[in-house]
Formats: structure tokens, sequence, C-alpha cells
């Protein structure tokens, strides 16, 4: 039996819908154009902004007398994984304390979904049906990437009301039932803040009936940490449905994927986490579940990079670094809702056709 690559089996895709719309803006011969795509910090010049804490971070590693480019373990950097849990779950978490985390690094957000997809997909087992795999609820809008990534790895997604259009609010009623809906071991997609595309997050009542209603219908959390930071400036402010999630009266397990990618302007080098905390301290599983993110990792990349996340650990492991970290995002969040200010009051006063309000991280 012969085998070939043909065009009867290699379809061409469209391109992207974000990247290529990148590519066309980049062709693109007007000089009067303004990117509009990909979320990406600039400055008032259009440019990219390094961190003043990154640039601080670069200079003391390249000139530590230890800096290097080998590989990492294949769990990542340690110093990194266990200060961005800190990060997203606070120094004080229970589930640190408790020793109930399980923490690896990954290729940025995108690639902590993706192991966490496949993590899943092997892993998170009924015993009723260990054949049966679980449905991943997303909401309805979500980020364009989100759909691709869980049926890339062979899972099935649906979708559950958020957005109500008709009052440019939260559908919360819709999602409650949603959650009741769903067949029990279901995993519910939540943004941690910031909602793309909408900007709308719960308020913290809101957020506290989501996770009862997850809790009471036997369904796991997984959290998408995108924005922490960046949202509003303040990183505990934009993990507050995280603690909750984590220190709340709960017993489900949770996962988190974290990305450094947007609150560190760390784009490029691929900087993240997925963190896995289980409801109470159980050492085998903890060691087992380890193992297998592990496998994960070194069947598909080997280990992690090293630059991105040495940059990352000093910034969260030196307090000066740390400190002008937190202004830097207080800088770019007052910035952002500054510019949508001035943005929205020029749409009113120009008579633009719609209801133009702000509110979280968008319109």
């Amino acid at each position: 039996m012969s085998r070939s690559f043909s065009s009867k089996y290699i379809t061409q895709l469209p391109p992207d819908p974000l990247f290529g719309l990148k590519a066309r803006y980049v062709e693109d011969p007007r000089t009067d154009k303004i990117d509009l795509g990909i979320g990406a910090y600039r400055d008032n010049n259009g440019k990219p902004w390094i961190l003043p804490s990154v640039r601080l971070a670069e200079n003391l590693l390249q000139n530590s007398k230890d800096y290097n480019h080998e590989y990492l373990p294949i769990s990542g950097l340690k110093q990194f994984t266990q200060a961005a849990a800190k990060v997203i779950l606070g120094d004080d978490s229970k589930a640190i304390k408790e020793d109930r985390l399980v923490s690896i690094q990954s290729l940025s957000g995108t690639g902590a979904l993706h192991v966490v997809s496949r993590f899943l997909k092997d892993f998170y087992k009924s015993d009723a049906d260990p054949e049966s795999l679980p449905t991943i609820y997303l909401s309805q809008p979500t980020w364009a990437n989100h759909i691709q990534i869980f049926n890339f790895s062979g899972l099935k997604t649906a979708a559950y009301p958020y957005w109500d259009n008709a009052t440019k609010s939260l559908d919360l009623d819709g999602f409650l039932k949603a959650i009741k809906d769903a067949p029990t071991g279901s995993v519910f997609l939540l943004h941690a803040t910031a909602h793309n595309p909408t900007g709308l997050d719960p308020k913290p009542e809101q957020w506290k009936k989501i996770l009862r209603a997850i809790d009471d219908n036997g369904h796991l959390p997984l959290f998408d940490s995108a924005y922490q930071g960046f949202s509003s400036g303040s990183l505990s402010k934009d993990s507050w449905a995280v603690r909750e999630a984590v220190d709340g009266d709960y017993k489900f397990p949770i996962l988190i994927c974290q990305s450094f990618a947007k609150n560190v302007g760390m784009y490029g080098e691929r900087v993240g986490a997925v963190h896995l905390i289980l409801p109470e301290h159980d050492e085998a599983l903890n060691k087992a579940a380890f193992s297998q993110l592990s496998k994960i990792i070194r069947a598909e990349i080997s280990n992690p990079p090293s630059y991105g996340a040495k940059i990352v650990s000093l910034i969260l492991n030196t307090p000066e670094l740390k400190k002008q970290w937190e202004q830097d995002l207080i800088t770019m969040s007052t910035r952002i809702g500054q510019m949508r200010l001035k943005l929205r009051d020029e749409l009113v006063k120009l008579g633009t056709p719609g209801t133009w309000c702000l509110f979280g991280w968008f319109w």
C-alpha cells in the first residue's frame, strides 16, 4: 500500500482571523492606518513598549555570572512557576499552604490551554464511563482560538450564554441554566478577568453564584488568565474570581492557564504556566499529575524556553523589580482607560450610530 501527500486530503485553510488580519495590515500601503487587530500594548507613537521592569530584569540576567542558554527541566523553571502561582493565587493561598498545587511551565496561555486539553482528554475520567470525554463549555462569544484548541485535541465544545446583546450585560440566568443543564463532569472555561472579546466580567456576587452552580452540578472550572493586572492595574482585583474559587467553600478541582504575554509585555517569549489545584491534599495524586503533565511537555516541546521565564522570574522574585512591574501595570491600564474614554467621547461628539458606554476592558 503506497502513501503520498495529496491535495485530495490536504486542503488549504483560510487565514487565521487575527493573524490574517495582521498580515493584511502590514501589506496595506496606506500611511494613515491603525492596527486594531492583535491585542498588544503600544506607546504614544504606536511602537511596542518594553516595560521598565523588563529592561531592568534583562540587564540583571545578562550581566549575572551564571547567565547561560542551557535547557530547563521538562517542567520548566521552578522559581518561575512557584512565583507565578503566588501571583495568581495570592501569597496566603490555602492551596499553596496545604500543598494541593501542581504547576508546570507552558508556552504562554495558548500552550497552557493545549496542555490542559490533552490532560483533560486523557485523565478527567468518569468511573461510570471511563471512555467518555468531557465537553468543554465556552462563553458565547469567546476568544477566537478557544474552540480550535480543544477541537484539535479531540474534545467537543459547547457554548454557554454570556453576553446579552439587547441589554449589553451579562446573561447570568442563561449562564446558570447552562451550568445546570450540562452533563455532570463537564468543563466550564472561565475568563479570569477582562473577558475576551466583550470585556464584561461578572461582579463578585455573580461570580459566587456561577462557582456555586459549577460545584453543585459536579463540573470543573478552567480559568484562562491572560490579563491579570493588565485589566485594572491591580493583581489582586483581577484575580478575585480565581482566588474565590480556590479559597472558597467549594469541592471541585481547578485548572488555571496563566499567561505573561500581556501583563509583562513578553508577547513573543511565550511565558506561561499550568496550575492544577486539587480539592484536598493527596501526595500520590500530586506526583502522578505532575509526571503526566511533564510527559505532555516532553512529548511535544521537550522542555519550555528559558529566556522569558528567567526574566519574569526575576521580576516576580526581586522586590524592587516587582514593585516597578506593579507600577508598569498601572501605567498601561490607566493609559488604556484614558484612550478609550477619549475615543468614546469623540464617537459621541461625531454622532456615531450606536450606544457608546465603557465597562471592564472593552466596550
